[in-house]
């Protein structure tokens, strides 16, 4: 497939993404949180308030807060960094108001925070996978980072926890606390939907008896090895550490066969996401 194709199809799923995340994002909004009496954190969470107390639909307010904070991305990050989390404002907004009569009320309120979170992270989820935002107070937390060097992570948890206050005192405190919980579970989501599931295991492995190790990975699991060069921290001694990277399925038979050509090689497993490649997601 040639560059070019290849750039049209990253943009079209880029859109698509979007979109689906949008409303899905919008859907998770009105039917689970508002239709639950519960609130957000960020700008959505001020747009709620506003529709509780002014009546002001969501996405009317959504829509006008974030105008400023485009206009100040644009400044410093660009225009198709701006397109892409306006396209993602304009259609949260749009979807919002399309959907604000599909609402879920229960009498369980954990559990609309339980669904909320969920849809909310799954719609947020696919929106970051592209690149692009909801706006809001994530555009203020980059400016500031790249103005100041403040960490972004701790920004906007100080802009959510500020919003939270907000409703408790606005709305209540019982609304507050239900409403963190959907804050929590939709991170959490909106981490497995960038992440993915962890099916792969990234190994280390330091042995002297490197060379039948990567040979009995390489025949026996069908896994490339890298070599990188090491030392050993008391001995001073050169060492070769052997780095591959297995399905989850794997390593089990990737232990047994350590142990089986070296009992005293020293073996670390990590965790990694999203692997690119030969044998793993292309």
């Amino acid at each position: 497939m040639a560059r070019g194709e290849i750039a049209v199809k990253v943009r079209f799923m880029n859109f698509l993404f979007i979109v689906v995340g949008s409303l899905l994002y919008a859907l998770g909004l009105n039917a689970f949180i508002v239709g639950n009496h519960l609130a957000e954190g960020g700008f959505v969470g001020l747009s709620i308030v506003a529709l509780y107390k002014l009546h002001i639909p969501l996405g009317v307010s959504y829509f006008i807060l974030n105008i400023p904070v485009v206009l100040l991305g644009w400044r410093f990050f660009g225009k198709y960094f701006v397109a892409k989390t306006f396209l993602g404002i304009v259609l949260v907004s749009v979807f919002s108001l399309l959907t604000q009569h599909f609402t879920q009320p229960t009498h369980d309120r954990l559990l609309a925070a339980l669904y909320g979170g969920v849809i909310c992270g799954l719609g947020l989820g696919l929106i970051f996978r592209t690149g692009a935002t909801t706006g809001g107070t994530d555009i203020l937390a980059r400016v500031a980072h790249h103005l100041y060097g403040f960490s972004m992570g701790r920004l906007l948890f100080a802009v959510d926890v500020i919003v939270i206050i907000i409703v408790a005192v606005v709305i209540g405190k019982e609304t507050a606390m239900y409403s963190l919980v959907a804050l929590f579970v939709a991170s959490r989501v909106v981490d497995f939907v960038i992440e993915g599931v962890s099916s792969s295991r990234a190994a280390f492995i330091i042995s002297d008896h490197w060379v039948a190790i990567v040979k009995a990975i390489q025949d026996e699991l069908g896994r490339g090895t890298t070599l990188l060069s090491g030392q050993g921290g008391f001995t001073g001694a050169d060492k070769q550490v052997v780095y591959c990277v297995v399905s989850r399925n794997e390593v089990v038979r990737l232990q047994q066969l350590v142990r089986q050509l070296d009992d005293q090689a020293f073996v670390v497993l990590n965790e990694v996401h999203d692997v690119l490649g030969e044998g793993f997601t292309r």
